[in-house]
């Protein structure tokens, strides 16, 4: 396999796949939502305290949960990752509680453990302003960018995989990242 990945979904793309998962039970879309959120919700599972065994198990529930409730999913309320993150604290919660014997209240979570709804909207949101002003950038720019922090592609990969001289690829990071600054601070 290549190191050069493809950029990850955007919230429009992943809010479509959802959909078509709930609407045709489209397995390949299901695929590629898996792909794309087992590892990003077993990351957060980790940070959060949860052992690698428990984070695997909690992430399978998360994604069958995917799958069964894709119905439940609406684009309207929430974003892709938003939901996505809520049914994986839900989880983490449930695990929780079997550990314990089920409280009566769940317990307070730790401040910065578990991101809230409201912040995993306006995280998402960034990142959709991002990716907007991703498409400012030159076609060379845009790619290094995206295999430099979205895939981390360290930048002597980056340089092998293109052809290019390593000066060139940190050329074209330090640039382009600068435009990506300007271009958001105007929006901000």
């Amino acid at each position: 396999m290549s190191t050069l990945e493809t950029p990850p979904p955007d919230a429009a793309a992943l809010a479509a796949l959802i959909l078509r998962v709930s609407q045709k039970r489209d397995r390949t879309a299901y695929a590629a939502l898996f792909k794309h959120f087992a590892p990003r919700v077993k990351a957060y599972l980790r940070r959060v305290g949860l052992d690698g065994a428990e984070a695997e198990e909690v992430t399978q529930e998360v994604m069958l949960s995917l799958w069964r409730k894709a119905d439940s999913f609406d684009p309207a309320i929430a974003g892709a990752a938003t939901w996505i993150f809520a049914i994986t604290r839900n989880a983490r919660i449930d695990l929780a509680r079997r550990r314990r014997g089920l409280p009566t209240t769940p317990e307070p979570e730790e401040e910065g453990h578990s991101p809230s709804a409201e912040a995993l909207t306006l995280a998402y949101e960034r990142e959709a302003l991002v990716r907007a002003a991703l498409d400012t950038l030159s076609t060379e720019q845009q790619q290094i960018v995206r295999l430099s922090f979205f895939s981390e592609t360290p930048h002597v990969a980056i340089a092998d995989a293109l052809g290019l001289p390593l000066g060139t690829v940190k050329s074209r990071i330090r640039l382009g990242l600068a435009k990506l600054r300007a271009a958001l601070e105007d929006k901000t």
